[in-house]
């Protein structure tokens, strides 16, 4: 899973990334900081695989990851080449998903590019200048389909009337994932990779103040209601607090988190909103080599989830027999499990689900 961090100018968006990643790189109080993307590939938390150690004893564990992107602030403009322009567009176009941060908090010493902290402003400066590269990206795709129309293939004319639709919802302002379509016209869509059809994960950035209270403060709610509006998720995250967490020794960081009465350090957050919003889980794999945590998409079938370990495991699937992690961390062993006959194997429609243990059997 790839995430790219974007915002505008001066929001914490580096400040984040170094939370996240525990990375160091700078984030300083003026525009463009950033300019090349600085990369960072970050462990999932999951408190299962700690479980699932104890159980199998493997040689190794290996956690999913995902893949943070700390890229250049946007500006307005940025579609026609102000700022870093093109250079930052095409760097979202290469992620799954925008974790967009966005400035919550009032502080004088911090500068603003737009000289105040108006959350759905800023939001919006993002989507318009996300709209208007992808509409002369439709453009471009509707005159290159027009010539071939007279052709008569059907294929082609579907997919001008779908231009023709997606150009008039993108100019009405609306984000080109909001569209309505159909599974034909989802195709198309994906096939035009564009920066508004990503999912958006809205990061509220709040002072300490802001980050221990229990309601939201005004500026904030704002902010998560244009994230409702639009179909995405906001969250509440004080980049200065979860910088200060990333930097301390793991003994250090409960009674830090205590101190500030949160639950859990942001990272943990993100990425479970950033799951949601993409639509992912996790099953596990076990052994005394390996226990190994796989990322995919909600829905997956037992010989697609195969096929992300390897594809000679989808191509000659036979069977999977599959554990629930609860039952396996109540009974404590695979021998337990099978014992009470909670071991299922499953066959080519089994549909994976979060926390399933899974042996694939194949043959190629």
């Amino acid at each position: 899973m790839r995430c790219g961090i974007i915002g505008l100018p001066n929001v914490g968006k580096s400040t984040l990334f170094n939370a996240l990643t525990a990375s160091s790189v700078p984030a300083e109080n003026y525009p463009f900081c950033t300019i090349d993307p600085h990369v960072g590939v970050v462990q999932l938390p999951d408190l299962r695989l700690n479980r699932l150690r104890e159980i199998f004893n493997p040689e190794t564990v290996t956690s999913a990851t995902v893949e943070f992107t700390d890229i250049a602030g946007l500006v307005k403009g940025a579609s026609k080449g102000e700022g870093l322009g093109n250079r930052f567009l095409g760097q979202i176009r290469q992620v799954d998903a925008l974790v967009h941060v966005v400035r919550c908090f009032e502080n004088k010493n911090i500068t603003h590019v737009d000289g105040s902290v108006n959350p759905v402003r800023d939001a919006e400066i993002i989507e318009t200048e996300l709209l208007l590269s992808d509409l002369e990206t439709i453009r471009k795709r509707l005159e290159k389909t027009e010539k071939l129309i007279k052709t008569g293939d059907k294929k082609i004319k579907k997919e001008y009337g779908f231009l023709s639709k997606l150009t008039k919802h993108c100019n009405e302002g609306h984000q080109a994932r909001m569209i309505k379509r159909d599974k034909e016209e989802n195709i198309i869509l994906r096939g035009l990779h564009l920066l508004s059809a990503k999912p958006i994960l809205y990061i509220s950035n709040v002072d300490e103040q802001e980050i221990t209270s229990k309601e939201r403060g005004a500026i904030v709610q704002q902010l998560f209601n244009f994230a409702k509006k639009e179909g995405n998720t906001a969250i509440r995250i004080c980049g200065q607090i979860e910088q200060e967490i990333a930097s301390l020794p793991p003994e250090e960081k409960t009674e830090f988190l205590n101190e500030y009465r949160l639950k859990e350090a942001g990272l943990g957050k993100v990425i479970r909103a950033s799951f949601d919003l993409l639509g992912l889980h996790t099953y596990f794999t076990g052994g005394s080599k390996e226990v190994r945590a796989w990322t995919i998409k909600k829905g997956l079938t037992a010989p697609e989830a195969a096929g992300v370990i390897h594809s000679d495991f989808q191509r000659g699937f036979i069977k999977a027999e599959v554990y629930k992690y609860n039952d396996l961390d109540q009974f404590g062993s695979e021998k337990s499990v099978r014992d009470r006959g909670l071991a299922k194997m499953e066959g080519k429609n089994y549909i994976v689900n979060d926390g399933d243990c899974i042996y694939f059997r194949f043959n190629v």
